[in-house]
């Protein structure tokens, strides 16, 4: 019996390792630890800055990633080892990624007709959907309890009694109703929160969503809500999205959470309906530019929390990937379609 060749090019702890090799008795999984960059946390897939292999270790990893037919994490988590890996393995056919966002990965590889059809490339969208929803109703609580002022009254020492509000009885608008989207709903939901929905698809129902809408509603509905966040990836049709139109729509103390891609805003717009007070607040995961530049005024407004892209970091995150790989090298095997696929015409 031919063993499929499958090569683990990103860091990865061992028991996972073997989970994996348990999957199929028909693969030959690949795994040289010291061929690695050491992780800086868990579920780190870049590994220590500055890492380097030396000429033996570097042919060694060559030889390694040359013989795959299946590879798992793109070498070094950039665009650039994603290219390298293609054109280092002839017979390289299936590629899963770790990041969800792996189609802008792909995008930048600069990869040829040729190469995008010869290798499936699969992404990790879907797997960050726990942490991701449960970041977006961190923002929604820290905005609607009145964390800035919690934060300045405890700077100054100040002790007062007052109101705050609540998310019960409150309208969120959930932009792009994918796993993430459909997690942050059902979140919601238990809050007591009335969902509406922005999703190219609206056919189907979905859980814990009141009302679907497409995209050409935004404007509209954004006046309706108490609060947003947004999920989408970044394509030419997301890019620019939540435009200044949309956000002078938006609803006079609302909140707004972005744990999508920065671009799908108009960041400048955004800034400034946040300097004015017209928005309550906002929390940003993903920014235009990353890392969020030290001259942003983000930096600096008591109404938004900045995180440098990490709340889809989990401790959990590994093991969720190699769950979806596992049931990818399955699919794989029998010739069935693989689950999160970048669709190289849009690159998601």
């Amino acid at each position: 019996m031919d063993l499929v060749p499958v090569v683990i090019a990103t860091p990865l702890e061992a028991e996972l390792v073997d989970r994996l090799r348990a999957t199929d008795e028909r693969l030959d999984v690949r795994f040289e630890a010291d061929l690695l960059p050491p992780p800086r946390f868990p579920s780190d897939h870049r590994g220590v800055p500055g890492f380097e292999r030396s000429p033996t270790d570097q042919e060694r990893f060559r030889r390694l990633v040359e013989g795959a037919e299946v590879l798992y994490g793109i070498p070094g988590d950039v665009p650039e080892g994603l290219a390298w890996a293609l054109r280092t393995a002839p017979g390289l056919r299936f590629l899963q990624a770790t990041a969800a966002g792996a189609g802008e990965q792909v995008r930048a590889a600069g990869l040829s007709a040729e190469e995008l059809d010869r290798v499936a490339i699969t992404s990790a969208s879907g797997v960050h959907a726990v942490p991701l929803a449960e970041w977006s109703l961190f923002g929604l609580l820290a905005f609607t309890k009145g964390l800035p002022r919690l934060r300045r009254d405890a700077a100054a020492r100040h002790w007062d009694h007052y109101p705050v509000d609540e998310l019960r009885g409150r309208t969120l608008l959930v932009v792009g109703v994918g796993e993430i989207g459909a997690e942050v709903a059902r979140l919601a939901s238990a809050f007591g929160m009335r969902v509406l929905g922005v999703k190219r698809d609206t056919a189907k129902p979905v859980a814990h969503v009141d009302a679907l809408h497409p995209p050409a509603a935004i404007d509209d509905l954004v006046g309706e809500a108490n609060a947003v966040v947004i999920t989408l990836p970044l394509t030419d049709e997301t890019r620019g999205l939540i435009s200044r139109r949309t956000i002078a729509r938006m609803r006079e103390g609302s909140i707004l959470v972005n744990v999508g891609r920065g671009a799908v805003i108009d960041e400048e717009a955004l800034v400034e309906a946040l300097v004015s007070g017209r928005l309550a607040g906002a929390a940003l995961d993903v920014f235009a530019e990353e890392p969020l530049p030290e001259s942003s005024l983000l930096w600096e407004l008591e109404n938004v929390i900045v995180s440098p892209h990490t709340s889809a970091l989990s401790r959990h995150e590994n093991e969720r990937i190699v769950e979806l790989f596992a049931d990818n090298l399955r699919r794989y095997l029998r010739g069935a379609e693989l689950r999160s696929r970048v669709r190289t015409s849009v690159f998601y």
